[in-house]
């Protein structure tokens, strides 16, 4: 075979390896563009929905708010005194309106969370004074059960600089979760200091525990314990979903151990001074 005779392989062997990279390019090139388009139509699906959620979120609270003031006004004997009958009946309308209201501000939070609109307003004060306010706003619920609900003192605690609103709903959530779940015995909550500059909240219970399966899932959006007591307490499953993501904005995390029959403790763990940069809501 001559030399002309290799070059013109060669070349035909160019050609068609040059065709066959276009043709690959073409196809990458295609692809690419139907991955964004998959990608916009996801984006819009996903506004869409966090724009449902907060529409259907702000247009329940009014009702909402109504049926809990015309509740409170019933018990309260505005229209004259209620028979022990009446008085159980109205108790379990206002006591629905407010779980009903515990789930719309759980939807809202998902839909602002989503469309990357909430606010972080970070700020100094006593943790003291923070564990009182959660004393005062779980009295009543204490009351009504056979569950002890105890603070314990922090000790050596200096303030925080962070988003106190946050880390209460984190702590409340945890809190009403343990009550709800701890028929008798006590729920106990505590704040110790972390060797690098975090604080560990833990709260504790003496609850139906949690089976070690549901663990790794339970901080995930819609996920609820199964067991008979969560039959007959409703919720979105969002609650822990939320303390997550709020507790990632504070530059901190989440956890939980449990024991089956034995009871649970749920932890977060944040900076004392919570930095300038605030990280996305995605974990």
């Amino acid at each position: 075979m001559s030399g002309n005779d290799d070059i013109a392989r060669i070349a035909a062997e160019n050609e068609a390896l040059r065709a066959e990279l276009e043709e690959t390019n073409q196809g990458v090139l295609a692809l690419y563009a139907e991955l964004d388009k998959q990608a916009e139509q996801l984006r819009q699906a996903s506004e869409l929905k966090s724009r449902f959620l907060s529409y259907m979120s702000h247009e329940f609270r009014t009702p909402l708010g109504s049926i809990l003031s015309i509740a409170r006004l019933m018990s309260d004997g505005m229209d004259g005194p209620l028979n022990p009958e009446q008085q159980r009946q109205v108790s379990f309308v206002a006591t629905a309106a407010r779980e009903l209201s515990d789930m719309v501000d759980d939807l809202l939070d998902l839909a602002k969370i989503e469309a990357g609109r909430i606010t972080i307003s970070p700020a100094w004060f006593e943790l003291m004074d923070l564990f009182t306010a959660l004393r005062g706003t779980f009295r009543p619920i204490v009351d009504a059960t056979e569950a002890d609900l105890i603070f314990e003192d922090p000790e050596n605690m200096p303030k925080l600089y962070t988003d106190d609103k946050k880390l209460s709903q984190i702590l409340r959530n945890f809190i009403s979760n343990a009550l709800k779940f701890t028929p008798r015995g006590e729920v106990r909550v505590s704040a110790h200091l972390e060797g690098d500059g975090r604080v560990r909240f833990a709260v504790s219970d003496t609850g139906i525990g949690i089976p070690d399966d549901m663990l790794p899932s339970l901080f995930e959006d819609f996920t609820q314990v199964d067991s008979p007591l969560q039959k007959r307490l409703r919720g979105t499953g969002l609650g822990l979903s939320i303390c997550r993501q709020f507790a990632h904005l504070l530059g901190g995390e989440v956890g939980v151990t449990s024991v089956p029959g034995k009871g649970s403790v749920f932890h977060v763990v944040l900076p004392l001074t919570l930095t300038a940069e605030v990280p996305d809501a995605t974990p």
